[in-house]
């Protein structure tokens, strides 16, 4: 499948942190959020992914503060969050800092109160009766009409919006594939001429990826919460981890994740669904061809379903606990040519002794080269690779300790354990 269009050149070795800005902090603005930039600097966070920012519809609200993804307005800033300039600001700050800032894009539908259903109610799906309505059961919202052309055209104008006046990086699309695909066509083109951004879909439709940069892994992420209860064989895995990397369209990666806003709040945090499995599972999205994600919080490391539409703040106390985890796989994603999202250089898999229970493999390019070890399973391993495949002086990318392979040599790998290692 062929591309109309190229990814902007910085996304290729980036990362993703999505901001929670609601439970971020006591305040819940913008102005408090930004304190935590520079940690967030110092752990190797690239790109910030703020959900929805601007103002929630008050009718049909559900909690007391509502859901993001329900808007009233395209061009306003949520007032709980602060000001146009205040976010103005928090763009500006991360730019200084040598970091991307991108939005959630909600385009499938807006709240009961949003301004276009007084404006213009032609932008709108209605019923025989001329009621406005939603197709997937979400209470709080109601969907577009986009055989309207006018309401199109305001969408991509709104978008336009965002680049010009507050010069973000790029989008997160919400639920892309239930809008049209030759809409976000049109709003790449007319977005991209104002100045080239990143664009990730929230979905897994590969036609999408015509248009979008990054989407969604979300089998993986379900697969994996499969495997974690017996459901399914490792092989399985291996082989939706080939198709990732062999079937996606050139110039696009997936994003994995092992948590994000949807996945906390409804269907449980990463150690709820993965249990001892979530670090091991961490290390492999960010080592595998692809971009990885990390939720708000996962570094301290979070242990509780954040409220989806009531405050509910994430329990920062000191340094997170897995600050230094996290900085060392993303240092390692930024600095290693082979991680690069661009890289044509799939993942090798390397044959062992414990294929049942690990998953190993390398990744070469520029005569460097990445190995990782995965121990999937609660087994207490010796692990031995075939012959052949790899050989010489590594470096622990956790413990900066020298580790030699040679033939017959037994790496242990402890219970969930994970070992990844370079060679220059």
């Amino acid at each position: 499948m062929s591309r109309n269009f190229s990814p902007v050149a910085w996304c290729n070795r980036t990362n993703l942190y999505e901001v929670n800005i609601r439970q971020y902090t006591p305040e819940g603005t913008f102005k408090a959020f930004a304190k935590h930039l520079p940690r967030l600097k110092e752990m190797g966070v690239e790109t910030l992914w703020l959900m929805p920012i601007t103002p929630i519809s008050v009718d049909v609200r559900q909690g007391t503060l509502g859901s993001y993804y329900a808007c009233s307005d395209y061009t306003a800033i949520n007032p709980e969050f602060g000001t146009l300039d205040d976010f103005r600001d928090l763009v500006k700050l991360a730019h200084d800092m040598g970091m991307k800032l991108i939005i959630d894009w909600v385009a499938n539908h807006t709240g009961w109160d949003h301004i276009w259903t007084q404006t213009h109610p032609e932008y709108y799906k209605k019923t025989a009766e001329g009621k406005f309505y939603d197709t997937n059961n979400w209470h709080d919202v109601i969907d577009l009409n986009y055989y309207d052309g006018g309401m199109r055209k305001a969408m991509i104008e709104a978008m336009q919006f965002w680049v010009l006046d507050a010069d973000i990086d790029g989008f997160r699309c919400d639920m892309a594939h239930l809008v049209p695909l030759d809409f976000w066509r049109d709003a790449r083109k007319a977005v991209d001429k104002l100045k080239p951004v990143f664009w990730l879909a929230e979905t897994e439709d590969m036609h999408y990826l015509d248009v979008f940069d990054t989407c969604y892994a979300w089998q993986w992420m379900h697969d994996t919460e499969k495997y974690a209860r017996g459901q399914n064989s490792l092989q399985s895995l291996r082989e939706l981890l080939e198709r990732y990397s062999n079937e996606w369209p050139a110039g696009t990666f997936p994003l994995f994740f092992t948590s994000n806003h949807d996945e906390n709040s409804w269907n449980g945090t990463e150690y709820e669904k993965f249990g001892e499995l979530a670090p091991v599972l961490a290390v492999l999205s960010h080592t595998w061809k692809g971009m990885p994600l990390i939720y708000s919080g996962q570094e301290i490391p979070n242990h509780k379903r954040l409220a989806f539409f009531d405050k509910d703040l994430i329990e920062w106390k000191g340094t997170p606990a897995l600050q230094e985890f996290y900085k060392a796989l993303l240092s390692l994603r930024k600095n290693h040519p082979a991680l690069s999202a661009d890289n044509t250089a799939s993942p090798v898999w390397i044959p062992t002794n414990a294929d049942n229970y690990i998953l190993s493999f390398v990744r070469r390019t520029e005569g460097k080269e990445i190995l990782v070890l995965l121990n999937l399973s609660p087994n207490h391993l010796f692990v031995q690779f075939a012959e052949g495949y790899v050989y010489g002086d590594y470096t622990n990318v956790f413990t900066k300790q020298t580790v030699t392979v040679i033939p017959q040599q037994s790496f242990e790998l402890k219970p969930f354990d994970y070992l990844v290692l370079l060679k220059a």
